[in-house]
């Protein structure tokens, strides 16, 4: 598995760097800061130094683990999400700090790899930012496959004297004291814009994970597009309300647009469809039909506001939901539109067809 995961990565960054020479674009490798608005100066990884100078400069640096007080991330038995790739062997007992989505995708395949994984959130709930209904049903699904959850619940000491590391906690909001022991220890409590050392004061372009918004990859992405395009003066554009997020557990759990709460709270009058998987053809056949899609869309006007699933290959599925937001379709618009049968994505039509009338198959 491991020796799959290391042929992925170096193919894709060999493809990377063949599309740099295709596209004639200088590689230079080694860690590089600002001399001055046009010139960045780089500590060379085979060792000297050189400057590099342009017109325009972006940053896109990317982010780092956010460091929790008392607690050194070595690698070895306390981990970054990149050391968690990393383990030579599957650990025993696994503590995740923070329910976050990569902690929980960490944490999900280590324990389909027979870890005993357990996750420790300050927080009341795991991934706060994800739809009430579908955060319920996601931790049941997580459970049912033995993930154990410590919600409201902080670490307050580390002890890597001995074979594993001993976690103290307590409640959140105080009170007795308890100890858990781990072969491994996963921090995940969010990242941090890779921005220290860079001489930041000088720049005026910023993209990805160095700027506000979600630290997603395809979100850096459209930044990188759009901001090029603004410096060669033609118009740029993202749309942060329809930068879909997915958590790679199993099922997946993937969203774009607004939760029900966030609707709620701002306002707005609003309907709500849902469908069940386990009322879907395919997801039956395939033997795996855990899951849910719900459909957020305005009362008066059937536009849709947002769509929340979890399902197997979920993270596929949510693309039609991206382009209904952009182009502001209604849930009719999508239950009109004729999809293959047997396929999970019928569900993303079935949770329309019941958001502005009703659903065929329940």
């Amino acid at each position: 598995m491991m020796a799959q995961k290391d042929k992925a990565v170096a193919g894709l960054t060999k493809g990377i760097e063949g599309l740099f020479k295709k596209n004639k674009v200088t590689y230079v490798k080694g860690f590089g800061k600002f001399a001055s608005p046009s010139e960045v100066s780089v500590d060379l990884i085979d060792g000297g130094s050189t400057v590099v100078k342009g017109k325009n400069i972006i940053i896109a640096t990317g982010s780092d683990v956010k460091s929790l007080p008392g607690i050194t991330i070595d690698e070895k038995k306390i981990v970054s999400s990149t050391g968690a790739l990393c383990l030579s062997e599957i650990p025993k007992k696994l503590v995740v700090i923070g329910a976050g989505y990569i902690g929980l995708e960490m944490g999900s395949v280590w324990n389909r790899l027979g870890s005993e994984v357990t996750v420790v959130e300050f927080a009341p709930d795991i991934v706060p930012s994800m739809d009430g209904e579908v955060r319920k049903q996601f931790q049941r699904m997580l459970e049912k496959q033995k993930m154990k959850f410590m919600l409201k619940t902080k670490v307050v000491g580390v002890d890597t004297s001995g074979d594993g590391v001993k976690l103290t906690l307590e409640p959140a909001a105080g009170g007795e004291q308890s100890i858990l022991e781990a072969d491994i220890v996963l921090v995940s409590a969010g990242r941090t814009p890779y921005t220290a050392g860079l001489g930041l004061d000088a720049i005026f372009y910023a993209i990805g994970d160095a700027i506000p918004g979600p630290m997603l990859a395809h979100k850096a992405e459209e930044d990188g597009v759009a901001c090029v395009e603004f410096i060669a003066g033609k118009e740029g554009h993202v749309d942060y309300d329809t930068v879909p997020g997915v958590v790679y557990t199993h099922p997946e759990v993937a969203s774009v647009g607004k939760t029900e709460e966030q609707v709620k709270a701002e306002g707005i009058a609003y309907r709500v469809g849902k469908f069940p998987l386990l009322a879907n053809s395919r997801a039956k056949a395939i033997d795996d039909a855990e899951g849910i899609v719900k459909v957020v869309a305005d009362k008066e006007t059937d536009k849709i506001l947002g769509v929340h699933i979890m399902a197997p290959n979920a993270g596929e599925i949510i693309h039609e939901a991206v382009l209904a937001l952009q182009y502001g379709a209604s849930s009719e618009d999508v239950a009109r539109t004729c999809h293959a049968h047997p396929t999970v994505s019928e569900a993303l039509k079935e949770a329309c067809l019941q958001t502005f009338s009703k659903a065929i198959h329940i």
